[in-house]
């Protein structure tokens, strides 16, 4: 991973996100600006998995330009092994394991973010796999499992193998979205670690991304939910450490983003049925819709039909409007990063 880093500003990368950042998404994405890297949806890890060949055709079909990670989640050790020495069959720019989901389905089989509840699994999974995995290998965490303080023990598993970068969401799984996040904890690992560290939580304009950047000192910065909402953050982040002409996207914008990735998502779906669509569209509109008009976000969350959904679109988008940067601090999506940016030093914004 190192060999991704920059000298004059943070890597960025997109947080992969399950049944979201998909192949269909990273196209549409890498037009308006791509990330340094990649990394997939993860592949489900356990004793009758096979790779799953739509989030493969991710790696195998990835005409952005950009070099992507291809991502596991699982506990069997074995089992992570042979996954892990099949992706290598593939142009992959390394492996990452998942400790950090905290979907309450996953953590309930001690994988993800569940696994942080067992160190010494941990420390034999990494052990092992770094053991197979020729390349580059590389983690995503969260803090801990309740508290951020059990970090300590996973800095020093982190430590003892050599890994060639650490994501840290810098919340615990017990937190999952709904809490400001811990910079701190990530500033440490970043002073601790010979690996690059890339910090993940909260990110969601460029405020919140230099403020990030400012607390952690980390070597990049994981962006999902906030490039979902707003797909042009990593070329704004890019201009401002450049010193470059920065795009400010307007409502019509945002609306030819929504209806390119509708018709992308489309082309993708082997057995394409309007209405699924439909509900399809509205799992990603959730991140989308926060922020702009109350009105939209009722009559999105009711849309059944496409042309329900489109008419919805371009009546309450088609205009010039400047896009506000940043969504509510109260939302359940996004909150608590007003928070990160009162501790942080605005003067050198």
């Amino acid at each position: 991973m190192r060999d991704f880093l920059r000298n004059d500003r943070p890597a960025l990368v997109l947080a992969p996100m399950q049944d979201v950042t998909d192949l269909p998404f990273m196209r549409v994405l890498a037009r308006r600006g791509a990330p340094d890297w990649f990394v997939t949806e993860y592949f489900r890890v356990h004793p009758d998995s096979k790779l799953n060949p739509y989030i493969l055709r991710s790696i195998t079909e990835n005409k952005t330009g950009r070099p992507i990670f291809a991502q596991m989640i699982g506990r069997d050790v074995e089992c992570l092994v042979r996954t892990a020495q099949d992706l290598q069959r593939f142009p992959i720019a390394g492996i990452d394991l998942n400790l950090g989901c905290p979907a309450p389905i996953v953590c309930r089989k001690e994988a993800g973010g569940g696994l942080l509840r067992h160190p010494a699994v941990i420390d034999e999974i990494i052990g092992r796999l770094r053991e197979v995995i020729d390349g580059r290998f590389t983690v995503k965490t969260r803090l801990g499992y309740y508290a951020p303080d059990e970090f300590s023990e996973l800095l020093n598993i982190f430590q003892r193998h050599a890994i060639d970068g650490l994501t840290i969401h810098s919340r615990t799984v017990h937190e999952r979205y709904q809490s400001p996040v811990h910079p701190e904890w990530v500033n440490r690992a970043v002073q601790t670690l010979q690996c690059p560290v890339i910090a993940n939580g909260n990110i969601v304009d460029l405020a919140t991304a230099r403020a990030t950047y400012r607390q952690t000192s980390a070597n990049g910065l994981m962006i999902g939910r906030g490039a979902i909402r707003n797909p042009w953050i990593f070329s704004q982040i890019i201009a401002s450490f450049l010193g470059t002409e920065m795009p400010v996207p307007s409502y019509r914008d945002l609306w030819q983003y929504i209806e390119e990735l509708y018709q992308e998502i489309a082309m993708e779906t082997p057995k394409f049925i309007p209405l699924a669509h439909v509900q399809r569209m509205k799992k990603t509109l959730a991140y989308i819709s926060h922020g702009l008009t109350d009105r939209f976000e009722y009559e999105m969350r009711r849309a059944k039909t496409p042309d329900e959904f489109h008419s919805i679109c371009r009546d309450q988008l088609d205009h010039d409007a400047p896009l506000p940067a940043q969504p509510p601090n109260d939302s359940k999506l996004f909150c608590g990063f007003a928070e990160l940016l009162e501790t942080a030093d605005h003067s050198q914004f």
